[in-house]
C-alpha cells in the first residue's frame, strides 16, 4: 500500500477510459479447460447419485431402524449450512502457491477417498472390530459408516464451491463464458447422475472386484463397495487431470484489482445471517416457496429407493432378495429421472415462454410434483393389493404394470426437480439485482432455504412415518400437501421477474 501512495502522489490517476485502453487484455482461456474442470462434477455427482439410492437401505442392513435412518441424513444440511460458507469465505482469501481454489478442490477429492474406504468396508470393518453378525445391530460398523458419511458430504462441499468458483475465475468476467461453463458443469452433472444410478441398479457390478464379497459384507454390500470404487477412480482420475492441466495464479491482495470484502467481527455468517434481517419483500416470498418446496422433494429424495423395496416390492432391509430387487429397479428409476431432468434443462427457457412467466411454470410443476406424490399411495395400494405368492409360499415381485407405474413417477418427477434446480436461483439473482443486494450473499440465503427443509425432514420424517404405522407413504403425503401450498404461492405472491427473466435462467443450476 506504500509503494502504490507513492506512485499516486507522482501523477494523476488516469481516466477510466485510459485503464481501459493501457490494461493489457486478458486472454480467454481454452474452452476445452473450462470442460475439463466442470467435468469434476461427474465425479462429485456419481457419489451423491449413489448415496440418494444406496445409503438408506445399507444403513438399515447395518441395523439401524427405518425410524432412525434419517438422521444419518442431517450431516447434509449441517454441512451445506457450515463447510461451503467457510470453504468460499478462506478460498477467496487463499494465497497458496497452488492457487486459490485448487488446494481445497485437491483437499476434498482426498477426503471423499478416506469416506469411500470407511463407508463401503463399514461392514467388514465392523467385523474385525468385533460386531456379532448374529445381531441385527452392528455398532461398529454403524459407527464406521456414519463417520464416513459425514466426511463424505463435508468433502462433497469442499469440492463443489471451489469448482464453481474457480470457472468463474477462468471465464474472467465474461458472461457468455460463464453461461458456457455453468452449462457444462450441469451436463457433468447429468452424468454423473446417470453413471451412479446405472451402477446402482446393476447387481453383478462386484464381479469386478471379486474381494469385495466377505463374510460381513453380502451381494448389495459388495455392490455397494464396488460402486464406490469406481466412483472414487473416476473422481481422482478427472480431479488429478484437471488440476495439473488447468494451472492458477497465486493470488496476492497486493496484485488484485479488488480485495475480497471484510465480513465484520463474524466472517461470513455476520453477513449471510444480518442479511436476513433486511430481505426485500420478494425475496422473502421466494425463501417461503422454497422452504414448501424443498419440504416436498426431500422426502421423496430421502426414501425413493426404500420406497421401491419396501412398498412397492414388499420386502424388508436385510431380510431376503426382494428388498434389494426393488432398491436396484429404483435406482433404475433415479436414471430414468435424471435422463427427464437433463431433457427439461435444455428446454427451461422455451417452457418458460409457453406457459407465460418463470412464476406461473414453477407453480404449475409444483402441482405436478403434489400428483406425483400422492400417486406413489395409489401405486403402493395396487401393488399392496396384487401381492402374490409363490409355491412354496415367497413373496413374488410385483406385476409389470406396477413396476411400469413406479418407473413411470420417477420419470416424471424428473419436469419438477429440474424446474426446482434451476427457477429458484434465477429468480434469487432477479429480484436480489432489482434490490441492489450482492449475488453471492442472496444465494447464501436462499441456500438456508434448502438445508433448513432437509433439517426437519430428517429429523422428523422417520418418527413421523413410524406413528403412522411405519413405511415411507406418511412422508410423502406431507410432501404432496407441501408441494401444492408451495405450488399456489409461487403464482400468487411471488412478484412478476422482468422480460429479460429468462435469459437469466441459464446462469444457475443445481446446488447441494
Amino acid at each position: 500500500m506504500e509503494n502504490g501512495t507513492k506512485e499516486l502522489n507522482k501523477q494523476p490517476p488516469p481516466s477510466a477510459a485510459m485503464q481501459v485502453q493501457t490494461s493489457p487484455p486478458k486472454l480467454p482461456i481454452a474452452t476445452w479447460k473450462l470442460i475439463l474442470v466442470a467435468a469434476i462434477a461427474a465425479g462429485v455427482q456419481f457419489g451423491w447419485a449413489l448415496q440418494l439410492s444406496l445409503l438408506t437401505p445399507y444403513v438399515q442392513l447395518l441395523g439401524i431402524p427405518h425410524k432412525w435412518a434419517a438422521y444419518i441424513w442431517l450431516c447434509g444440511p449441517i454441512s451445506g449450512m457450515l463447510v461451503q460458507p467457510i470453504v468460499g469465505y478462506y478460498s477467496d482469501r487463499c494465497q497458496s502457491s497452488f492457487g486459490r481454489r485448487r488446494p481445497f478442490i485437491a483437499s476434498g477429492a482426498g477426503c471423499v477417498a478416506i469416506s469411500v474406504i470407511l463407508i463401503g468396508f463399514a461392514a467388514d470393518i465392523g467385523y474385525k472390530a468385533g460386531d456379532d453378525m448374529t445381531k441385527t445391530l452392528k455398532p461398529r460398523a454403524v459407527t464406521g459408516f456414519v463417520i464416513g458419511f459425514w466426511i463424505l458430504d463435508v468433502a462433497n462441499n469442499m469440492l463443489q464451491g471451489p469448482c464453481r468458483a474457480l470457472l468463474a475465475d477462468l471465464c474472467n468476467g465474461d458472461t457468455r463464458r460463464m453461461r458456457s461453463a455453468n452449462a457444462f458443469y450441469s451436463f457433468f452433472m447429468a452424468v454423473g447422475n446417470i453413471l451412479g444410478y446405472a451402477a446402482g441398479s446393476y447387481n453383478n457390478l462386484y464381479k469386478l472386484f471379486p474381494f469385495s464379497k466377505t463374510h460381513a459384507c453380502d451381494l448389495y454390500c459388495a455392490n455397494l463397495k464396488s460402486c464406490f470404487i469406481i466412483s472414487i477412480v473416476l473422481l481422482i482420475f478427472i480431479t488429478v487431470l484437471a488440476l495439473t492441466v488447468v494451472r492458477e495464479k497465486q493470488w496476492s491482495p497486493d496484485e488484485a484489482d479488488e480485495e475480497p470484502p471484510s465480513s465484520g467481527k463474524i466472517p461470513v455468517f455476520g453477513e449471510l445471517f444480518g442479511a436476513l434481517k433486511d430481505l426485500p419483500r420478494p425475496m422473502l416470498m421466494l425463501l417461503v416457496v422454497t422452504c414448501l418446496n424443498w419440504i416436498a422433494w426431500f422426502p421423496f429424495i430421502l426414501f425413493d429407493t426404500d420406497w421401491m423395496g419396501r412398498e412397492i416390492y414388499g420386502g424388508t432391509a436385510g431380510q431376503g432378495k426382494l428388498y434389494d430387487q426393488g432398491v436396484r429397479v429404483g435406482s433404475l428409476g433415479l436414471l430414468l429421472n435424471s435422463v427427464v431432468l437433463g431433457l427439461t434443462s435444455i428446454a427451461v427457457e422455451y417452457l418458460v415462454r409457453g406457459v407465460g412467466g418463470v412464476k406461473i411454470l414453477w407453480g404449475l410443476v409444483n402441482f405436478l410434483l403434489a400428483i406425483g406424490l400422492v400417486m406413489t399411495v395409489v401405486v403402493s395400494k395396487v401393488a399392496q393389493h396384487q401381492r402374490q405368492h409363490g409355491a412354496n409360499g415367497q413373496l413374488l415381485p410385483p406385476s409389470a404394470g406396477v413396476k411400469a407405474g413406479a418407473l413411470s413417477l420417477f420419470s416424471i418427477l424428473g419436469i419438477p426437480l429440474s424446474i426446482t434446480f434451476s427457477i429458484p436461483f434465477a429468480l434469487a439473482s432477479i429480484y436480489s439485482s432489482g434490490s441492489g443486494a450482492g449475488q453471492g450473499l442472496s444465494l447464501g440465503v436462499l441456500n438456508l432455504a434448502i438445508v433448513v427443509p432437509q433439517m426437519i425432514v430428517s429429523v422428523l420424517a422417520g418418527p413421523f412415518d413410524s406413528l403412522f404405522g411405519g413405511g415411507n407413504l406418511p412422508a410423502f403425503v406431507v410432501g404432496a400437501i407441501s408441494a401444492a401450498i408451495s405450488g399456489v404461492l409461487a403464482i400468487v405472491l411471488l412478484p412478476k421477474p422482468s422480460k429479460d427473466a429468462a435469459a437469466k435462467l441459464t446462469l444457475s443450476g443445481p446446488y447441494h
